[in-house]
């Protein structure tokens, strides 16, 4: 019994909206459109949540990178000014960390300069990152032909270097770079292996790019150049002079990065407090950046979050539009239908047929507009990856809620037009005309 009046009701509600199908269409467009920008918004905000949380993730969730940044006081140095300064983290502070920091597994310090690199007749801008042996510890660099930095490379200050894949593509071309030399600065580097171009948004980007902000290194560089840190401090020093709008300055920095590793994350924020109070006590200026990798991953999970609350919010704002519009093509259903209310009532009908009947109408148009919503909205985010280069990510709670979302707004905006016609007197609605 159950299953007939099922069928029948279906039936007819099928053929009251094929009676009129331009207006059943335009009606689900709302739906549709609302679904699948609920769909692709959501999407958009997830591809850059986590392309951002990747980003950092690179860092390492137990690292803590100390950067050096000019301190405040002289940011506005002068021409006539030109007294050395001095600033910076220091070797002296990487040994400290080494000694002084608990649980500590690696403690890695840097220098990064933007130099100019020539091969035979071609030249890029690349970023000379000074390092030790035991940099991939706490970077994702991967090793893809030849070797990385040795011991004894450092031990006798080799002019040997490591670069990634994209000073290969564009320095070397079609040559094989393993063997060949590097000139940079007037020095003959000779190249002992490539690595992969991950580390160019590790550290330097991934820190401008995120929550935390320094001084930029990297400009239009290319790539990097890995060369041991005692072949850099030899041969480039830790004297730069530095030219700006209100004249030049000379500069003394030894370090601009020192990445301490923990044994577990965990220990991550005390080893913090504990290395701020060691750089307290030995920096007079503040010319020190403290970042904690793991605490930017935190905060963009909950900027994830917000996030999505905004853009599907914003996106839900389509559905209720597409809501009123159906609500107010069911008025006028009902008032056009006047009179075939009256019959059905004459011959016996409950208000609870009258009621499904109505319902069951309006949600075969926000299911209708629902489904084909949900293959809009797959379709945009492809699109918008594949022509925007940007990342989106379709997660299966996007698509449920947009469904659903569909769902109670037929429910809930056909609710009042299926009372209304159920509530119409029998004998009123037979003397319509």
């Amino acid at each position: 019994m159950f299953l007939f009046r099922f069928k029948r009701t279906a039936k007819l509600g099928i053929k009251s909206l094929w009676m009129h199908k331009l207006r059943s269409s335009l009606t689900a467009l709302g739906i549709i459109f609302g679904v699948s920008s609920v769909i692709a918004m959501l999407a958009i905000g997830e591809g850059a949540s986590r392309a951002a949380q990747e980003q950092i993730a690179r860092l390492g969730s137990r690292n803590i990178i100390v950067k050096t940044v000019p301190p405040p006081e002289d940011k506005d140095v002068g021409s006539q000014q030109e007294t050395m300064r001095v600033y910076g983290l220091t070797y002296l502070d990487a040994e400290r960390f080494r000694n002084s920091l608990p649980n500590v597994e690696v403690v890695v310090p840097s220098r990064r300069i933007p130099q100019q690199a020539w091969y035979r007749n071609r030249k890029v801008a690349v970023e000379i990152i000074g390092t030790v042996p035991w940099y991939p510890e706490i970077s994702p660099v991967r090793v893809i032909s030849g070797r990385f930095l040795g011991s004894i490379d450092m031990h006798h200050k080799q002019g040997v270097c490591v670069i990634d894949e994209n000073v290969v593509k564009e320095l070397f071309v079609l040559d094989e770079p393993l063997d060949q030399d590097v000139k940079i600065l007037g020095d003959y580097y000779r190249v002992v292996g490539v690595v992969s171009a991950a580390q160019a948004a590790s550290t330097a980007d991934a820190i401008e790019n995120g929550a935390v902000k320094g001084k930029s290194q990297g400009g239009a560089n290319v790539g990097n150049i890995y060369i041991p840190l005692t072949t850099v401090k030899n041969r480039f020093g830790e004297i730069s002079l530095q030219f700006g709008t209100g004249g030049r300055s000379v500069e003394k920095v030894e370090l601009q990065e020192v990445i301490v590793k923990v044994g577990s994350i965990d220990q991550v924020l005390p080893t913090r407090d504990t290395l701020e109070t060691i750089l307290d006590r030995f920096h007079k200026k503040s010319d020190y950046q403290v970042v904690v990798p793991l605490e930017l991953l935190k905060q963009a999970k909950q900027t994830q979050r917000i996030f999505s609350i905004v853009l599907g919010s914003i996106a839900a704002i389509s559905l209720l539009v597409g809501g009123i519009g159906i609500m107010n093509i069911m008025l006028a259903t009902v008032s056009e239908r006047t009179r075939e209310i009256g019959i059905r009532r004459a011959l016996g009908a409950k208000k609870r047929d009258i009621i499904i009947q109505f319902l069951s109408e309006t949600l075969m148009l926000t299911f209708l507009g629902g489904i084909l919503g949900i293959g809009l909205g797959s379709l945009i985010p492809f699109l918008v990856t594949h022509f925007g280069r940007m990342p989106t990510v379709i997660t299966g709670i996007s698509l449920v809620l947009a469904f659903g979302i569909s769902g109670a707004v037929g429910i809930i905006f056909g609710i009042y037009p299926a009372y209304r016609a159920a509530n119409m007197d029998p004998i009123e609605s037979l003397r319509h005309e």
